[in-house]
């Protein structure tokens, strides 16, 4: 005999694994603090080999508007150079002896309404993939209703239960996104 907490203990890795990967796109996405996550996935061209910067050297912050990248060798200095360059980000690189300093630029008024409008997309996904964990795991609540291993009473706590722990995640979900936008001003 199951319990519709046995189901909803199987799903909420799900909502984690969700909620964790929107927090790791949040962190990439760039507000008027520079922050390593901006530049440590992006894929430099090292030994005809792609590898993440993170994996070349060190990244650092010493102040809100800059990134300082300490290469492990100094042959990685030009291909990581030339990475970031292409990357998109919109960061100037100063090659200062054996480090490279990235300054970012002012946080114009349209680039934070489109960092918004990012936000705001990235939250929906995150809401969608919880949404169809749960409707997974609903399903499997209602056919073990059916095949008798639940009694309707269970099915509909369960179902009240799934949506708490839904909700709980919906509000992670919300919190996080208003501080990312606060961080935009």
């Amino acid at each position: 005999m199951s319990t519709y907490k046995e189901f909803i203990d199987k799903a909420k890795p799900e909502f984690e694994k969700a909620f964790k990967f929107f927090e790791g796109e949040m962190a990439k996405i760039r507000t008027s603090r520079a922050s390593p996550a901006l530049v440590e996935d992006i894929e430099v061209n090292a030994f005809n080999q792609k590898f993440p910067l993170k994996q070349l050297g060190a990244i650092s912050s010493p102040q809100t508007n800059q990134l300082v990248i300490q290469p492990w060798d100094a042959s990685y200095i030009e291909p990581i150079e030339k990475a970031i360059t292409q990357s998109g980000l919109g960061m100037s690189c100063i090659v200062d002896k054996n480090l490279i300093r990235l300054n970012l630029p002012l946080l114009t008024e349209e680039y934070r309404n489109a960092l918004s409008k990012t936000l705001g997309e990235k939250a929906e996904q995150c809401k969608q993939t919880i949404r169809h964990a749960r409707e997974d795991c609903w399903n499997k609540i209602q056919a073990a209703q059916k095949a008798k291993e639940l009694s309707e009473d269970d099915k509909f706590r369960g179902k009240d239960e799934l949506q708490k722990v839904v909700d709980s995640y919906q509000e992670k979900i919300k919190n996080l996104v208003e501080k990312k936008k606060t961080e935009l001003i």
